[in-house]
């Protein structure tokens, strides 16, 4: 665990010497809530708050680790980490605990704007399941993060997660709820794991039960995604390893 949270700490610090980065990352999504998101009654105004807030955590840890890790991986810095007796899991682990944290902070501010905007009625409970549920979804996007990060290049990375970032987030509903979508949108949302990190999120904030549907969705993206994730970080070492 010391090794753990030492690429943690490290991580944590070297992003908040840049407020290029920690600015954004934490205070667009609740911009973009601010703008788009519509206040309603107790339980709307709860379950597009939930939305945002997934969709902050999305941001963060889709971006930390595939734009991150696609910019980082040929630094000389990090082939030295590489080449350490430090197994992968404990490099990405300090990544993820740091990812954590600026989630958090994102999420945090949504949710602060969303209760000064509108009342939100949601009980202890509801709250503490609301965060089971954004940590819950955010492990498939981390994961799909990892498999881009080693799959892309540093130039390809930004514009390609953008892509599926923003994409992602419309067409599972995070911005507008399933009923706001239409057409196409609306037939391709069930399928997407946003549309059911979204149900799940909804669920919580409206005191909804969760349906099993949904955790089967997500956790099989999950696995696939780590399948993935995996192919792209032994690829990646091949390449530069063999």
């Amino acid at each position: 665990m010391k090794v753990v949270r030492a690429h943690a700490w490290a991580e944590t610090v070297e992003l908040l010497r840049y407020p290029a980065f920690v600015v954004p990352t934490i205070g667009f999504p609740a911009l973009f809530f601010l703008f788009f998101g519509r206040a309603g009654p107790a339980a709307g105004a709860g379950a597009i708050m939930a939305s945002y807030a997934a969709f902050a955590v999305f941001g963060v840890v889709f971006f930390q680790f595939g734009v991150g890790i696609a910019q980082e991986r040929s630094a000389p810095w990090q082939l030295f980490l590489r080449v350490l007796p430090v197994a992968p899991w404990q490099r990405l682990a300090g990544r993820l605990c740091s990812a954590a944290l600026f989630a958090a902070a994102s999420a945090g501010v949504v949710i602060a704007v969303a209760l000064g905007r509108s009342t939100v009625a949601i009980g202890g409970f509801g709250w503490l399941r609301l965060a089971v549920a954004l940590a819950a979804g955010a492990v498939p996007f981390g994961l799909l993060g990892i498999a881009l990060g080693y799959l892309l290049s540093p130039r390809a990375a930004l514009p390609i997660a953008n892509l599926v970032y923003l994409g992602l987030s419309y067409l599972g509903g995070l911005w507008t709820g399933p009923d706001g979508l239409h057409g196409v949108a609306r037939s391709v949302s069930p399928y997407l794991p946003t549309r059911h990190w979204s149900d799940l999120v909804v669920g919580a904030a409206g005191a909804a039960p969760w349906q099993a549907v949904s955790v089967l969705w997500l956790a099989g993206y999950a696995g696939a995604f780590a399948v993935l994730a995996r192919f792209a970080y032994r690829r990646d070492e091949a390449r530069h390893f063999a």
